[in-house]
Parts: C-alpha cells; sequence; structure tokens
C-alpha cells in the first residue's frame, strides 16, 4: 500500500480534531461518518497551497485505513479569505465538491496551485494566529478535551494538576497542526506538532502543545504534551537526534 500510514494508537482523535475544527462537519453524509468508525490507522498530508497578497489557501489529505481493508479520504480546505481573515476549516469528501469550493475563494484557481505538493520538502510553516473568538473555536466541552489530552501524555514533564486547574474554566478550544521540523525524517520516526488553543473567561487565550511521534524502541505511537511551543518543538529535535 502506498499511503504511508501513521501507527497512531487512536486514529479517531484525528477525526475528532477535523471535524471539531471544520464550520461545515455537519455535512459529511452519514454513510462516511459510519465506515470511518472501523478506522485502523491514520495519515495526514498538505496536499496544495496558494499564498496571494496576504491571503491563503491550503488543502490538507486525511486518509484513514478501515478495517475491511479499504481506505477512506478526506480533504480540509483551510483559509483566510473570509472577513476579518480568520482562519476558517472546511472539510469534503468528494473532490468535485473541494475543487467547487475552492474556485469560490477569491483566489486564482489556476492548475498549478491545485497541484500535489510534496509536504516533506516545505520550509517550516504556521497558520497565522487566531484573532478572534468567534469560529474556527469549537465551543465544544473543553474541560474534558484538556482531561483527554492529558490523560494520553506520557512526558514527565507534562503539564501538572496546576495548570490543568487552571485551564478547566475553558469554554471553547481549537486545534491547529502546526508544521515545523518534517513529519518523517530520514530515520524512519514519524512526528507531528499540534497547538492545541483554549479559550478562558476574559477573552484570555492560552495553548498547550501537543507532539505526536513513533521515537519509541517497538515503534508504537507516544504522545507528549509541553507547556511552551519552545519545550515541545525541542522534545521534537531530542526524538530525531541519532
Amino acid at each position: 500500500m502506498s499511503v504511508p500510514y501513521e501507527t497512531a494508537a487512536y486514529p479517531e482523535e484525528h477525526l475528532d480534531r477535523l471535524l471539531g475544527r471544520a464550520l461545515n462537519s455537519f455535512e459529511l453524509p452519514d454513510e462516511v461518518l459510519t465506515r470511518l468508525d472501523s478506522a485502523l490507522a491514520y495519515d495526514g498530508s498538505l496536499h496544495s497551497a496558494h499564498h496571494s497578497g496576504g491571503l491563503y489557501r491550503e488543502t490538507h489529505r486525511h486518509t484513514w485505513l478501515l478495517s475491511d481493508g479499504s481506505v477512506l479520504t478526506l480533504w480540509e480546505l483551510v483559509h483566510n479569505t473570509a472577513a476579518g481573515r480568520l482562519v476558517r476549516h472546511e472539510v469534503y469528501a468528494d473532490l468535485d465538491e473541494l475543487s467547487a469550493a475552492t474556485g469560490r475563494l477569491p483566489l486564482p484557481s489556476d492548475e498549478p496551485a491545485l497541484a500535489p505538493m510534496d509536504a516533506l520538502r516545505l520550509p517550516p510553516v504556521r497558520l497565522p494566529p487566531l484573532t478572534g473568538f468567534g469560529p474556527p473555536y469549537a465551543p465544544a466541552d473543553s474541560a474534558d478535551h484538556l482531561r483527554r489530552l492529558l490523560r494520553r501524555a506520557e512526558n514527565p514533564d507534562r503539564p501538572g494538576p496546576d495548570a490543568a486547574a487552571a485551564l478547566r474554566a475553558a469554554y471553547a478550544h481549537e486545534i491547529t497542526q502546526a508544521f515545523g521540523p518534517p513529519c518523517r525524517t530520514g530515520t524512519g520516526v514519524c512526528l507531528s506538532l499540534y497547538e492545541h488553543a483554549f479559550l478562558l473567561p476574559g477573552g484570555r487565550r492560552t495553548s498547550l502543545w501537543e507532539v505526536e511521534h513513533t521515537a519509541t524502541p517497538d515503534g508504537r505511537h507516544m504522545c507528549e504534551v509541553y507547556p511552551t511551543e519552545a519545550a515541545a518543538r525541542a522534545a521534537m529535535e531530542r526524538r530525531v537526534e541519532p
């Protein structure tokens, strides 16, 4: 099989993140979501990107390996062309629908911009910081999300009880993949970095940083959580050291 799947212990977590941040996730066919209930493994990559005059769009490919051996792909469209240049996430199960949605954006729809790209050769990129308190934040049970995040963290220096207590008052959250070191390195280790941004009373915003990797003796998937981006990136660098 040509798709390089992550050996993630929780492929449903990737789906939860995608559906949680996509504004149109309710439009996905029930059949698609039912099939994804049997997901065994996950792989995600940047498929295409276009930047012009401060506006941008990116297309991400999310692929799951299902228990019957089949593959299911969802396409995520990320752009900042809405009012206020807020980052918006949309998800599509059909390439024609993705193409139609892309065509509605005030950016050129030339073919080179939609051509597949090798995400592993892209320079480090970060999405623009979020500036609003509405979408794309998810008005979900953020306290429960925090508990699940810290429960799966295995690093001894993960945020402690005091940090967790301060975040339990969060009333919304958003998960964003932060592009930094390559996802796959020459060592065969898979690395991913996610920012978990929480909105607190008074409009305060704080983040935890999740590192997912396979730099374990048996190659299994491992999750670590850090209080700062610098600490998370330092951990990622350690994981790929010879």
